[in-house]
């Protein structure tokens, strides 16, 4: 390090050199980086699957699937400590309010909040792991510029079950979406798993992991690589 910084001081004529240089590096960056967009499709495994899935230290991983996939079983097991999930601030906010206002009256203001905690955790600069309920693209593209300004990447990892276990799965927890929101998040999810299936990955992401029930009732931690 101490060598490269006095090299630049050096004469001008060496400047040129050393510019060229540097523009030849940030290109050999973005393109390892393009080379890195990947495609794990873990599916149709039978549970035969990795127990762990590890990011570099700092990235930025989504979870998403339709409403009762799924997603906040996943990340509360295998996400401990570093999940960021808006049905966790829905329920702190159910058990502060009274019972009788109904979730529509106040939830703009849990969502609110959920932001604000997310916006939080994305400027500690630690790895983070967010509940997406995949019909907000804006978020997505938020959190790809706030991993980008921080020199990481962002990875979308997407349970894909079928309507029927996501219905049932909402049953199983005691609360469900209408038929209308469940259709604008089928129609959401859909476009991203054949987006990824294309190869063409979802804007933003670095790469993407598929995931049917059995390869996330088999994942048992979702973390990132120490700092070197």
């Amino acid at each position: 390090m101490t060598i490269q910084r006095t090299g630049a001081y050096a004469a001008s004529p060496g400047i040129p050199v050393q510019r060229a240089a540097a523009r030849a590096r940030a290109r050999d960056r973005v393109r390892s980086r393009r080379r890195a967009r990947i495609l794990r499709d873990l599916r149709e495994r039978g549970g035969r699957s990795p127990r762990v899935l590890t990011f570099a230290a700092g990235d930025v991983v989504v979870v998403s699937g339709l409403p009762g996939a799924g997603k906040s079983t996943l990340m509360d097991r295998a996400a401990a400590g570093r999940a960021i999930d808006s049905q966790h601030t829905r329920e702190r906010w159910e058990a502060r309010l009274p019972g009788f206002l109904p979730y529509a009256l106040w939830r703009p203001l849990a969502r609110l909040a959920h932001y604000a905690g997310l916006r939080r955790a994305l400027r500690s600069g630690a790895g983070v792991i967010v509940h997406d309920c995949g019909t907000q693209s804006w978020v997505r593209g938020w959190l790809a510029r706030e991993a980008r300004r921080r020199g990481a990447a962002l990875h979308l990892v997407l349970l894909d079950v079928d309507p029927d276990t996501a219905r049932a799965g909402q049953r199983s927890r005691g609360r469900g979406v209408s038929g209308y929101a469940f259709a604008r998040h089928r129609r959401a999810v859909g476009r991203l798993v054949r987006t990824a299936e294309s190869g063409a990955l979802p804007p933003g992401c670095a790469s993407v992991t598929l995931l049917d029930r059995d390869a996330a009732d088999a994942l048992r931690r979702i973390g990132f690589r120490d700092v070197a």
